[in-house]
């Protein structure tokens, strides 16, 4: 078929691979080295070369990032959608579990009655697990917006923050708080992201640690 290529099955992502790598060529756009799996991890699953530009990293935060997941760290997200989408497997030959606290009965209760939303409550069920925490939040821009009233009021650090919740609505303000911190970071800038690009970030790190 006109327009088809035929690629095996188990090499079709390598393959994509190798068409990002040709088209950042191309385009003359350079990422770091140290940045590469992640960034063109999710853009092999936006088909987005915007993220080249957009994607900020704290310093050393792929180090960073790898050293809490072999210590067992575990990961919280803020949507289901970002659960279902990593690997835990991987995970879980480190010590670590991924958890979402957005569909638990509580969390929903008391965001009704404080007339917060359930991302806010989550945050906060979130900071009472025994154990460093990498937060993944590719939705909703109020949990970050929490965890930095959290981090500047002294009540709870997370280890780590991946900051890219997607839309219009505070999105881009909540990313830039999280900037200010010395919380160690990887956000996209801007109104791009979700939950599929949060859970491409995760597994690209649990990747670069072996399948």
């Amino acid at each position: 078929m006109e327009g088809i290529e035929y690629v095996k099955p188990g090499e079709i992502e390598a393959r994509s691979f190798a068409i990002i790598e040709e088209e950042l060529k191309e385009h003359g756009l350079v990422i770091p080295e140290e940045q590469k799996p992640v960034t063109k991890r999710v853009i092999h699953t936006t088909a987005d070369f915007d993220y080249v530009k957009t994607m900020v990293y704290a310093p050393d935060a792929i180090e960073t990032a790898k050293k809490l997941i072999l210590q067992g760290a575990d990961i919280v997200t803020d949507t289901n959608m970002a659960l279902a989408g990593i690997n835990k497997r991987a995970l879980a030959r480190h010590g670590g579990e991924v958890h979402c606290f957005m569909a638990d009965e509580k969390v929903a209760a008391l965001a009704k009655e404080r007339g917060v939303t359930r991302a806010t409550v989550s945050m906060e069920f979130a900071a009472q697990l025994n154990k460093p925490v990498i937060f993944a939040v590719g939705n909703a821009p109020t949990a970050l917006i929490r965890l930095y009233e959290m981090i500047t009021g002294g009540e709870f650090r997370p280890a780590f923050i991946i900051g890219v919740p997607v839309g219009f609505v505070n999105v881009e303000a909540a990313k830039e708080l999280i900037l200010k911190t010395d919380v160690p970071y990887i956000i996209n800038r801007g109104r791009k992201g979700g939950s599929n690009v949060a859970a491409a970030i995760c597994n690209a790190l649990l990747y670069e640690l072996g399948r």
